[in-house]
């Protein structure tokens, strides 16, 4: 589907529509014009929003003008920030909130650099010395309980304040799932911040925090969350 946002299209309609007693040609003719950007949409207006995403905080990976999975990602974490709803279509109230240009979430580190997980928003941040460099759609745990092994627990995400204690720079083949590229805040109960196929709009995971896999190497290569960098994952009391 290539994008002619903007575009006028007009659209002609024909039916032949049986009344009961005779056949009847009926014709509607409207105009049509795409106004939403969503999957599979390709042009230059993707690419201003990729470059529009990128300027204010939500990683996109490179603009390409395609509008695929990191695009998909990064409009899903502009809508967790503003409280929209989590679609990932670039709508009416997602263009006026990037267009203003004051899109970026805010933290709640001032200084040092952190991943904020924020559990309401299902959002990950990478914050440096109070200021959001980049946040990306996250799914965390869900809070259920469910068994393992013979055994039950409950999916919780480790709340507070703790740091980067362990990395694995590869795929840790975990009991309960893959983890592409983990990086440890909690060793004790095997909860990391990792990439996944599955990131959904939702909290879906067993207690880990899940981002793309794209947006993991991206956490690695440019060196947003090293061994020791804090994590602070709120709200405190958020499963009760």
């Amino acid at each position: 589907v290539v994008d002619r946002r903007g575009e006028a299209h007009e659209v002609r309609l024909t039916a032949a529509v049986y009344d009961g007693s005779r056949w009847r040609h009926l014709e509607h003719r409207f105009t049509y014009r795409k106004l939403d950007l969503a999957r599979g949409d390709t042009g230059a207006a993707v690419r201003d929003l990729q470059q529009r995403l990128g300027a204010q905080g939500f990683w996109a990976g490179a603009p390409d003008g395609v509008y695929g999975t990191l695009t998909h990602q990064a409009v899903m974490a502009l809508e967790k920030a503003h409280g929209l709803p989590r679609d990932g279509v670039y709508d009416a109230r997602a263009r006026q909130i990037l267009e203003a240009g004051a899109a970026r979430p805010r933290g709640r580190t001032t200084a040092g650099r952190w991943l904020e997980v924020d559990l309401e928003r299902q959002l990950v941040l990478a914050v440096l010395d109070g200021h959001v460099q980049w946040a990306f759609n996250a799914s965390t745990g869900h809070g259920r309980w469910y068994e393992f092994n013979g055994r039950t627990y409950r999916a919780t995400t480790t709340t507070g304040q703790r740091r980067v204690v362990r990395e694995i720079d590869g795929m840790r083949e975990a009991e309960r799932g893959l983890l592409w590229r983990p990086k440890y805040f909690d060793d004790s109960r095997g909860i990391a911040v990792h990439g996944s196929t599955s990131v959904p709009a939702y909290p879906a995971s067993s207690g880990c925090v899940r981002l793309s896999y794209p947006a993991m190497d991206f956490i690695w290569s440019a060196g947003l969350a090293p061994v020791g960098t804090g994590v602070w994952v709120y709200p405190e009391n958020h499963y009760g």
